[in-house]
């Protein structure tokens, strides 16, 4: 009723009391945490909600309250500095760097990698999961009052640079990594931790941080659980956890579905949306610098707008934006992503395809009739007959937004539709956008924003979305251009590595020469955990017919396409 009362407020444009994204005065909400944001002791504002307190917190909150008052409300900025020097420690302290007991030189798919350089490169990152594992210290089980992260009883592996803890999203392609690289304990320990999460929240928080509990990411989870099965047929642990993986399901469909009546028909599909209050605490100084443009009554919508639009993982795109290009104008919570819906989509299937597994038909049947229900409602929502393919269907508005973005052709990926036909256009509509013309890979969209989520970004799971989606089709027209795409993206990975020896969480493809992304809150990233994964996965597939050495870009001419029908139709 809580949320219900909220969403209502929202909509009819009311200025409503907000709960915090959690309960701590210190890391989400009050005094202490607006004064040091505001005060911008750090460049990043995710630093200071990151450090552990070397005091209990309400003896460092009636610390603060001393000092506030005693300065009279106006605090110096040195003088807070030396308080927190004195509450505070820096941030990782609470955890240690792990390297995972399973790791092995070597893994065999190596082997199918013909070109010698691209084998070492491959040999690189298979060594950085070493440099990304990370073991939570027990102190934090003992006093997680002190703590700003999550404990969680497994080692696992980070995103790298700032991302210091773990990601639910992120993760996913972690794990087809780690699953390459032959470490299914490490994967069952990251998966053991999520399902834990979902046994005490609720459901998976977006990272390991208490400001991030009350908003979860793209919903991976039973995916995770289908890749670790396809390696170990391990479903001693799918029983003892098919429950938990159907309650992450109970979560987005309770709280994250919305009733759309469309020529007749009443659907139910999915969107982000996250009705809690205030900035968020590791962005606090930038969402509260950003409200400040609008009138008083009209600041918390835009926050809990910014909090959906990091609970979708594209934090921030012009996706999300209604009537501007322009992060003000932002509204996650109207929009019908076409990728969340496919991957509840192929949830639903899974889930399905578990319970048959462990011999339970009724629950089978009901994820069945929901993923009808669900196709149904994505054919008569976001499907484009004109355009060839799926787009995001905005809630106030009514219409589709048809501008480009990879995550259109997700339902490909997800498997939730597969037949030729419409495989045929959804190329066609990757031609008459252009995309094959970018020789580094498959841009994030074609909008100017500012955004990281934006051109000229690419990011690595977006290749993933339609190179896995065109690949496991039946059309070998789609199949070539799948490897055209990730030979286009491994060069890209590739030369960048040799220049810098370092991957990165997003790629600028805009340029001649690739160079790191940018755009958007942050300097980008080192590390980087989902795109060593997308790396792996597509000298994987394709191994013995890469190479490292650039060659002419994909060819977009309207010749190529028809020649890849003609090659359909002879086989």
């Amino acid at each position: 009723m809580l949320q219900l009362g909220l969403l209502l407020g929202l909509q009819l444009g009311l200025e409503v009391a907000l709960p915090p994204p959690c309960d701590s005065q210190i890391y989400c909400t009050g005094e202490l945490l607006r004064q040091v944001q505001m005060a911008k002791l750090y460049q990043d504002d995710k630093h200071f909600v990151d450090m552990p307190l070397t005091k209990d917190p309400d003896q460092v909150l009636s610390d603060f309250n001393e000092l506030f008052n005693s300065s009279g409300g106006n605090i110096s900025r040195d003088l807070l500095k030396t308080f927190v020097n004195e509450h505070f420690k820096d941030p990782g302290q609470e955890m240690e760097t792990w390297i995972p007991e399973d790791w092995k030189a070597s893994p065999r798919f190596f082997q199918n990698i013909s070109d010698t350089r691209l084998r070492a490169w491959a040999e690189d990152l298979h060594n950085i999961w070493k440099k990304l594992g990370r073991k939570i210290k027990l102190d934090v089980s003992d006093q997680p009052d002190r703590y700003s992260l999550i404990y969680a009883a497994h080692p696992f592996i980070v995103p790298g640079g700032r991302f210091i803890e773990f990601y639910y999203w992120d993760s996913y392609w972690v794990m087809q990594g780690l699953l390459l690289s032959e470490m299914a304990a490490t994967v069952k320990g990251m998966l053991q931790n999520f399902l834990d999460m979902v046994k005490h929240y609720g459901h998976v928080p977006n990272g390991g941080r208490v400001y991030y509990l009350q908003r979860s990411q793209p919903p991976l989870l039973t995916l995770m659980m289908d890749r670790y099965l396809a390696y170990t047929n391990d479903l001693a642990f799918l029983r003892d956890n098919i429950e938990t993986l159907d309650l992450e399901l109970v979560f987005w469909m309770r709280d994250r579905s919305v009733n759309i009546s469309h020529k007749g028909e009443h659907y139910v599909l999915n969107r982000y949306h996250v009705p809690y209050g205030g900035p968020r605490p590791e962005s606090y100084s930038k969402d509260e610098e950003l409200a400040e443009l609008l009138p008083e009554d009209a600041r918390e919508s835009l926050w809990t707008e910014l909090k959906a639009g990091a609970e979708a993982g594209w934090d921030f795109s012009s996706r999300w934006f209604v009537g501007s290009n322009y992060l003000l104008d932002i509204k996650t919570s109207q929009v019908v992503p076409a990728d969340l819906n496919a991957f509840l989509c192929q949830a639903e299937e899974l889930l399905a395809n578990f319970h048959t597994k462990l011999g339970n038909m009724t629950m089978a049947q009901y994820y069945l009739e929901a993923q009808a229900q669900r196709k149904a409602a994505m054919k008569a929502l976001l499907w484009n007959e004109t355009l060839g393919s799926w787009f995001d269907f905005h809630i106030e508005t009514r219409k589709q937004n048809h501008a480009f973005y990879p995550s259109n052709l997700s339902p490909l990926w997800a498997g939730c539709f597969s037949d030729l036909d419409t495989v045929r256009k959804n190329i066609k509509y990757l031609e008459d956008n252009k995309i094959f013309t970018y020789r580094h890979g498959i841009p994030t969209s074609l909008q100017i924003s500012g955004q990281q989520w934006d051109f000229p970004n690419a990011w690595a799971p977006l290749q993933d979305l339609v190179v896995k989606g065109l690949a496991d089709s039946g059309s070998a027209q789609a199949q070539e251009v799948a490897f055209q795409l990730a030979q286009n993206w491994i060069q890209t990975n590739f030369a960048l590595y040799q220049k810098n020896k370092a991957m990165y969480e997003k790629y600028d493809i805009s340029i001649d020469v690739a160079e790191p992304g940018g755009g958007g809150e942050y300097e980008v990233q080192e590390g980087f955990g989902w795109t060593n994964g997308v790396a792996l996965q597509f000298l994987d597939r394709y191994g013995n017919l890469l190479t490292s050495r650039s060659g002419p870009m994909l060819p977009s001419t309207s010749w190529l396409l028809l020649a890849l029908l003609l090659l359909d139709l002879l086989c």
